[in-house]
């Protein structure tokens, strides 16, 4: 491997993940590293003072100007939009370096679907300023170069984004224990559905998104409180009765998630939000073209009745 090679294959790993964070599918982010690696490529890497700066400079702008054109086009996507969920075993690194465990711990949760799902909140300026000084450590001067405007516009832009997240913030302190938990009774609840035990499982005023894309039927609009997403979930296990769905558990993004499966295909990625004793918000996956990638890393689906 070449010198130009090797010292992109040595920063991959960072500028994947500040892509993947942007966008929120692992595909556009590997488009925008590819359309790096050629302006890398051609570029005199000898007279750069710093390969860094200048790849994560070129990687946020390519993947903001992908961004912008993504949230025209989601303005008209039918129904909620989620991100799509990665499928490397190893999550991409999010800073360089030292790390503390409470330094560590706070990359892998903006890592999070849950989180990226919330970060959809902001627009895309507000996004890779909030990623580049909140989550890739970069200062307000280095972030401000990177995105090539004024300090104090950057200290704008990253001050609005943190007051539009900071209510939801705290709820992504995840806690795998609890939610693998929460995800048991769940599917419990679903292999002898009664309306008070899956009610039980919700927070009173938990929320339930579902993304179909318009391919397959999903909610076109978020549902509030406990006995509408008990309501929902029992029409599914009845209507699903004659060919129950079978559920497998596995790490999404850092966080336990379910998979829900008819026969052999792959039909919801399911994962949650909790408060430690409920369920505050469930996510469910259902677009097929989301879910395919997925699909294809999992060579053995289940074949009991559900998952225990």
């Amino acid at each position: 491997m070449d010198p130009q090679t090797a010292l992109f294959q040595q920063h991959r790993p960072r500028l994947f993940g500040l892509a993947y964070r942007m966008l929120g599918t692992p595909a556009d982010a590997e488009d925008v590293l590819h359309d790096a690696w050629l302006r890398w490529h051609a570029q005199d890497t000898d007279a750069l003072d710093d390969p860094e700066a200048w790849l994560v400079t070129v990687t946020t702008r390519l993947a903001l100007d992908r961004l912008r054109r993504a949230k025209t086009e989601r303005e008209h996507y039918p129904g909620p939009w989620l991100p799509e969920p990665l499928v490397e075993e190893t999550a991409p690194a999010a800073s360089a370096g030292t790390e503390t465990p409470e330094a560590a711990l706070e990359r892998d949760q903006t890592l999070t679907l849950s989180f990226l799902t919330l970060l959809e909140r902001l627009g895309p300026d507000e996004r890779a300023a909030f990623l580049l000084n909140e989550v890739f450590d970069y200062s307000h001067a280095e972030t401000a170069a990177i995105l090539g405007i004024a300090e104090n516009a950057c200290r704008q832009r990253v001050h609005r984004a943190r007051a539009r997240l900071r209510e939801d913030r705290p709820r992504f302190n995840v806690d795998a224990r609890a939610q693998q938990r929460l995800l048991q009774r769940f599917v419990a609840a679903m292999e002898q559905p009664t309306l008070e035990s899956l009610q039980a499982l919700f927070a009173e005023d938990a929320i339930h998104i579902s993304d179909g894309g318009g391919v397959v039927a999903a909610t076109l609009h978020p549902l509030h409180g406990a006995e509408r997403l008990a309501r929902l979930y029992l029409q599914i296990a009845h209507n699903t009765r004659l060919q129950p769905l079978r559920y497998s558990l596995l790490t999404l993004n850092g966080a336990p998630a379910l998979l829900a499966w008819a026969g052999d295909a792959l039909t919801t990625a399911i994962w949650i939000e909790d408060d430690g004793e409920h369920i505050s918000a469930i996510h469910a996956l259902r677009h097929p073209g989301k879910l395919a990638r997925l699909a294809a890393t999992v060579t053995n689906p289940p074949t009991g009745a559900s998952w225990h």
